[in-house]
């Protein structure tokens, strides 16, 4: 009998050290998996984002985006690997597409736990926009939307309900507008965008500028008519006071401005390099050659620059002025109608020579 006891003790221990022979193996391998899984979570949040070839990247996320189109921007703008490690994590964060509206820049070496952080907070990267060189409202609109999220019609329509409560006609708006360089959220508002625009534009007409146009017997606004002309005449800095105080002259004595840039303007065509018979004939209050005195607003949105070289243009006696037959951008000018005669017609035959029409 007790050989049978000792063999039963025996067998029974083989039992309890097999059991725990394999709960060992299995805890141990559940540890590994463990501490596997958490390397490899570590490693998803942590590892650091290197842009293409050493470049920033955006990520933009509008307004209304679903979750997925989010992903899907994310993965666009950093890579499948690198966007999809940035979704998760931004998930777990409680990331929500209303409150990340905007846009971010991802500069190299950021890691994915801090880009889905900013994200998720909505702390955008701001965005700058330029707009020089715009002749109309609807170029206006389009260059702001091409680089905020608003549409074109959207800045149009809070132009309209922003700028005639300061005293601004529709054909004045572009005088509400200076070309520089400015900083917005991506996702900022119509009306926020322009309102800021013309606080800046306010605080450029201080009293000086404003002491300066009333000098001239000018409106801020009417000076910026002047200056858009005078853009448009020539494009170099150091003539431009010159052909302001030539169209000066020209108002103060009550005659027609004669500028070739507002028939261009009435036209619509802005590729036109010629003005002929048939274009002066054109029925517009922008046809200088028709109608005394300014236009009834800009033709472009004219420059600080050149804003100033209305205001400070030196005193001149000349009342014509005539692109120089050499094409060298500048003109000539005169105080007489028979010398401004010959200046016109060696400018004409070099346009024949040259066929240009």
């Amino acid at each position: 009998m007790a050989t049978t006891k000792s063999s039963g003790s025996k067998s029974k221990k083989k039992k309890q050290q097999s059991w725990l022979h394999r709960h060992s193996l299995g805890l141990l391998i559940g540890v590994i998996a463990l501490f596997a899984a958490g390397v490899s979570v570590l490693t998803f949040v942590f590892i650091p984002y290197s842009g293409r070839d050493g470049n920033s990247e955006w990520i933009y996320i509008p307004k209304d985006i679903s979750q997925a189109a989010v992903k899907d921007s994310m993965k666009s703008s950093l890579g499948s690997s690198m966007g999809t490690r940035v979704y998760v994590i931004w998930k777990l964060m409680g990331g929500n597409s209303e409150r990340s509206q905007g846009a971010y820049k991802v500069s190299p070496g950021q890691s994915a736990l801090g880009i889905s952080r900013r994200i998720a907070h909505g702390r955008q990267t701001p965005v700058e926009v330029r707009f020089n060189g715009t002749r109309t409202m609807k170029q206006l609109s389009e260059r702001i939307a091409s680089q905020l999220q608003c549409t074109p019609q959207e800045f149009m329509e809070a132009c309209e309900d922003v700028l005639p409560d300061s005293g601004f006609t529709r054909q004045n708006f572009p005088a509400a507008f200076l070309p520089d360089s400015y900083e917005f959220y991506w996702s900022a508002s119509p009306h926020n965008i322009v309102k800021r625009l013309l606080d800046y534009r306010n605080r450029f007409w201080n009293k000086e500028r404003r002491a300066k146009a009333a000098a001239l017997g000018l409106s801020p606004a009417e000076v910026a008519t002047v200056a858009s002309i005078v853009e448009e005449e020539t494009a170099k800095a150091d003539e431009k006071p010159k052909v302001a105080r030539l169209y000066l002259n020209r108002l103060r004595k009550g005659m027609k401005l004669q500028a070739d840039p507002t028939v261009k303007f009435a036209t619509g065509d802005f590729k036109l390099r010629r003005i002929l018979g048939k274009h002066l004939a054109i029925e517009s209050p922008y046809n200088t050659y028709k109608h005394t005195g300014l236009p009834p607003g800009p033709i472009r949105v004219p420059a600080s620059a050149t804003i100033d070289a209305v205001l400070n243009a030196p005193e001149h006696n000349y009342i014509y002025m005539c692109a120089k037959e050499d094409f060298s951008g500048y003109h000539n000018f005169a105080s007489d109608y028979q010398t401004h005669i010959a200046n016109a017609r060696r400018y004409q035959a070099e346009l024949n020579r040259r066929g240009i029409h």
